[in-house]
């Protein structure tokens, strides 16, 4: 048996701002499926940009506390659509180089991290220097 990803649930707090933001940034404007989630399809994967609050539970999201990963044909048109929509560059370092620049990492992705308006981390990777793991 082989289990395929089909969506990944991402914390946000205002609906319609998570909307707008990742409509920027992934190029699409996605589709608004209740009160509080709005969906992206990525490449068969759904982000589901998730307000708890605004689909009626009663508790306050919170950030995902790891990096989500995002294969792109166009790095740098990404980095101005993340600039433009308003993420928050990482000040951190990954192996001597900025995180929130384009740089080509030792393991060979060229790629930049940024976190969302509502506190999630997110790392935009050139899908031709996409790293899987050693080959066997």
């Amino acid at each position: 048996m082989s289990a395929k990803l089909f969506r990944v649930i991402l914390p946000v707090s205002d609906i319609d701002r998570a909307a707008a933001f990742y409509a920027a940034v992934l190029g699409s404007p996605g589709v608004r499926v209740s009160g509080g989630r709005h969906y992206f399809d990525c490449g068969g994967t759904i982000l589901a940009c998730f307000d708890p609050r605004g689909d009626g539970d009663g508790y306050d999201p919170q950030p995902n506390p790891e990096w989500l990963y995002f294969a792109v044909p166009d790095l740098e048109a990404a980095f101005a659509a993340c600039r433009t929509a308003g993420a928050t560059f990482s000040t951190e370092t990954v192996h001597g180089d900025p995180a929130g620049a384009i740089h080509t990492r030792p393991w060979g992705e060229r790629s930049f991290y940024v976190e969302d308006p509502f506190g999630n981390k997110l790392c935009f990777v050139d899908q031709t220097t996409t790293f899987t793991g050693p080959q066997r």
